[in-house]
C-alpha cells in the first residue's frame, strides 16, 4: 500500500505518554472488543461492549470535563503515527467531498493514539478494548498495539488492513454525523434488545463496514495506492473479526443470539458492497432484509 501519498492529517492527538489515564480498583482490565473485534467478553455477555465500560466506568457523561489527553502531536519520525495520520487524512478528504455533494457540511473526527488505558465521554477503556469511537466526545481512540494483536491473534497482516480498522471506526463518526447513532441509542433507552444475528447493533457495525469500504473506493481512485494482495489485506481482517468466528475461537460454539458485529461472510460482503461502487445508498443495513 503506497500510503505515503495521502495527506497528513492534523487532526491525531498523541496521549501515549499520559500514564493511561486513570485505572479501576486493581487494575484490572476489560477484554471487550470495538471494532475491530477485541470483543470477546462482550460477546459472551451479550451486551454492547461500550454499554459495559459505560457501566464499570461509572455514568457515562458527555461533558468534557473528563480529564482529557494533552493535544500534542506525534513526533514525525514515528512511522506508525505517520500511517495513521495519512490514513485519517484520506478519510477526512474522501468524507469531505461526499458530505459537500450532498450540500452537508463533514465534521472532522480527533484520532487520540494512547497506551495502555484511556479516559473517554464514554468512560475509561484499557487496551483490551481495541480502537473505538465514541459518539459523546467523536473521537477514535486506538492503541497501536492491536495492530501487531491484529497480526499475530487473528493473522490479519497488512497496512491495507489496519487502513481498514480506522476506516471503520472513522464510520461510526460518519453514522454519528448522519444521526444513525443517535437512533440507536435511543432504541436502546426504551429497552428494546439490540443484540443477536438480526439486531441494530449488528445492523450499526455491517453499516460502518460498508462505510469503510466507501472511503476505500473513493481513496483507490484518487490516490492509486493499492498494491497486489491489499484488498484482500482487508478482507482477511474483516473476516478474522467477525462475530461467529471469535465466538468459536472463545468457547467452541457459535450463539447468535449474542452477536453484536455480524459474521465473518457479512462483514466481508458489506466492505466489499461499499469498495465496489463508492455509494453510500449501497449501506443502507437497517432496511436489508438480507444481511
Amino acid at each position: 500500500m503506497r500510503w505515503k501519498r495521502a495527506r497528513r492529517s492534523d487532526n491525531v492527538v498523541d496521549a501515549r505518554s499520559s500514564g493511561g489515564g486513570r485505572r479501576f480498583a486493581g487494575g484490572k482490565g476489560l477484554s471487550l472488543g470495538g471494532i475491530a473485534a477485541v470483543v470477546v467478553i462482550g460477546l459472551l455477555m451479550g451486551q454492547d461492549p461500550l454499554q459495559i465500560l459505560g457501566q464499570l466506568a461509572g455514568q457515562a457523561t458527555q461533558s468534557s470535563s473528563l480529564d482529557q489527553p494533552q493535544n500534542s502531536a506525534p513526533p514525525t519520525n514515528d512511522e506508525q503515527s505517520e500511517f495513521v495520520r495519512a490514513i485519517l487524512g484520506d478519510t477526512e478528504d474522501t468524507w469531505r467531498a461526499i458530505f459537500q455533494s450532498a450540500n452537508r457540511h463533514y465534521r472532522d473526527p480527533t484520532l487520540v493514539l494512547f497506551r495502555g488505558g484511556v479516559d473517554s465521554a464514554c468512560g475509561f477503556a484499557n487496551s483490551a478494548v481495541g480502537p473505538f469511537y465514541c459518539p459523546g466526545d467523536q473521537r477514535v481512540y486506538l492503541d497501536l498495539a492491536f495492530f501487531r494483536e491484529l497480526e499475530q491473534r487473528f493473522s490479519a497482516a497488512g497496512d491495507f488492513a489496519q487502513a481498514y480498522v480506522i476506516a471503520h471506526e472513522v464510520g461510526h463518526h460518519v453514522q454519528t454525523l448522519l444521526g444513525v447513532s443517535a437512533k440507536v441509542n435511543a432504541a436502546r433507552q426504551r429497552g428494546e434488545r439490540l443484540e443477536g444475528d438480526n439486531g441494530l447493533l449488528v445492523r450499526q457495525e455491517l453499516q460502518a463496514d460498508c462505510l469503510a469500504g466507501v472511503w476505500a473506493h473513493h481513496a483507490q481512485r484518487r490516490l492509486d495506492w493499492l498494491e497486489s494482495g491489499d484488498l484482500e489485506e482487508a478482507l482477511n481482517a474483516a473476516n478474522a473479526i467477525g462475530d461467529d468466528r471469535l465466538q468459536k475461537q472463545a468457547r467452541g460454539q457459535v450463539v447468535p443470539d449474542s452477536f453484536t458485529h455480524g459474521t465473518s461472510a457479512q462483514r466481508v460482503r458489506w466492505f466489499k458492497a461499499g469498495f465496489e461502487q463508492g455509494q453510500v445508498s449501497r449501506c443502507d443495513t437497517f432496511q436489508t432484509a438480507r444481511l
